[in-house]
């Protein structure tokens, strides 16, 4: 007997495999990653517990979910419910292949009030096609039987009745079943953040079909949308400068003050004359150049590079065009 954990490398899926284990069932991890989340913490806690670890990349379906998610996001850009619909959805695909039975995952009722209520958690199960093969053996005495239990795959009273926000009996189950080091507590879910949500919706509303590139861009730098077509990302220190350069596309322009540091600045979209300007002197703004001096931005790309000349101008000037 085999079963798939959709896992996220959390005390909660590190508990609910674990009881699977107990039972004497095998269990493979499962991490669905995305530019959104990686799987650096899942195979830390799978490692930890020994326990068999695959990464799958959902990038392209799960973008789908993002741009048009059927239920809707959370408090941000997070399509919480599709998105776990969608990946419950895969690893039911995937049961033959590895040559499993069902599909088992850490979430617990009421955790999340909006997308682990009754409701929540019985919709995600219809729309993953899973039915009764999808197990959630924190909550499953608080749920629906479920098809491994009904068969006997599962004894139901090694089970657990988890409900709520508190993480105290996870916790003590947790050294019960021996499992130490688990992470804390943390989002992970880049989309569950403010300000790289309104980064990608800006993103979404100006291209139709972005690319990884465009997507791996808007987790450095400072942001800015200064005219309707044409887009800044500022870097913010030598490790950024770095990476902007290496998420520089064909079509794009990077300017760099000459003679004080300062950041790399990445310009993309329509290149009109003020809009080379003004990325010019935001370019100087966030340099150490003085208040008093006139500085040379040095433009790479295009046709071919070319120099411009600003002034010094505060910061604060340009927070209109931040995303």
């Amino acid at each position: 007997m085999k079963a798939l954990c959709v896992f996220s490398g959390g005390l909660d899926s590190m508990l609910a495999a674990e009881l699977i284990r107990a039972q004497g069932i095998d269990v493979l991890a499962l991490f669905f990653e995305t530019p959104f989340f990686t799987s650096e913490k899942a195979r830390e806690s799978a490692q930890s517990m020994g326990l068999p670890f695959k990464v799958v990349d959902i990038t392209k379906r799960h973008l789908g979910v993002v741009k048009s998610p059927k239920h809707g996001y959370g408090g941000n850009m997070n399509p919480c419910i599709d998105c776990h619909a969608l990946m419950f959805k895969i690893a039911g695909e995937m049961l033959e292949k590895e040559g499993a039975d069902f599909v088992l995952t850490g979430e617990v009722l009421g955790q999340r009030p909006m997308s682990q209520n009754k409701k929540s958690l019985a919709l995600i199960i219809s729309e993953s096609g899973l039915g009764g093969l999808l197990l959630r053996p924190l909550s499953a005495k608080r749920l629906s039987v479920t098809i491994p239990e009904e068969k006997g795959w599962v004894k139901r009273e090694l089970l657990m009745d988890f409900q709520g926000r508190s993480r105290k009996p996870q916790m003590e189950l947790a050294q019960a079943l021996n499992i130490k080091g688990y992470p804390s507590p943390a989002g992970g879910c880049l989309l569950t953040e403010v300000v790289f949500s309104r980064r990608l919706k800006d993103l979404f509303s100006s291209q139709s079909d972005p690319g990884l590139r465009e997507i791996e861009l808007l987790k450095v730098g400072r942001h800015f949308r200064i005219f309707p077509h044409t887009k800044l990302v500022v870097g913010r220190n030598k490790s950024e400068n770095e990476e902007i350069h290496a998420l520089t596309g064909k079509k794009d322009l990077v300017l760099t003050s000459v003679s004080v540091p300062g950041p790399t600045v990445l310009l993309s979209g329509n290149f009109s004359d003020s809009a080379l300007e003004l990325a010019a002197a935001i370019t100087v703004a966030y340099s150490d150049a003085e208040d008093s001096e006139t500085i040379p931005v040095r433009v790479v790309g295009g046709p071919e590079d070319r120099m411009l000349t600003t002034g010094v101008h505060e910061k604060k000037e340009f927070k209109r065009y931040m995303i």
